[in-house]
């Protein structure tokens, strides 16, 4: 079973944003509204699968990743879709995922 912290805006009491990179975002559809349970993949500059979380019911969701190139990738059933980020050091790295069919 995943151990994935609940997911949401709010980063977590002791996260140092001064060394840590957060990448995090929400899920929306092609109406700008928030899709909830979404799967939504961390995939590395290479392509492959990195990290997985379900977006919260308000489409939020959280990765830690390092400096570097991301694609932030959503499945769900109101439809997929990806978004590149690219961090460049530590601190919030905020990308929305619209999702359509």
């Amino acid at each position: 079973m995943c151990a994935a912290p609940t997911q949401g805006q709010t980063i977590p009491a002791g996260v140092d944003v001064e060394k840590e990179t957060v990448i995090n975002g929400r899920v929306l559809n092609v109406d700008g509204q928030p899709v909830g349970g979404a799967f939504v993949r961390l995939l590395d500059g290479n392509g492959d699968f990195t990290a997985e979380v379900v977006a919260s019911g308000t489409g939020d969701f959280r990765f830690f990743a390092a400096a570097g190139v991301w694609t932030v990738r959503a499945l769900s059933s109101a439809g997929n879709g990806s978004v590149e980020v690219r961090p460049e050091g530590a601190g919030v790295h905020t990308v929305d995922v619209s999702v359509a069919k």
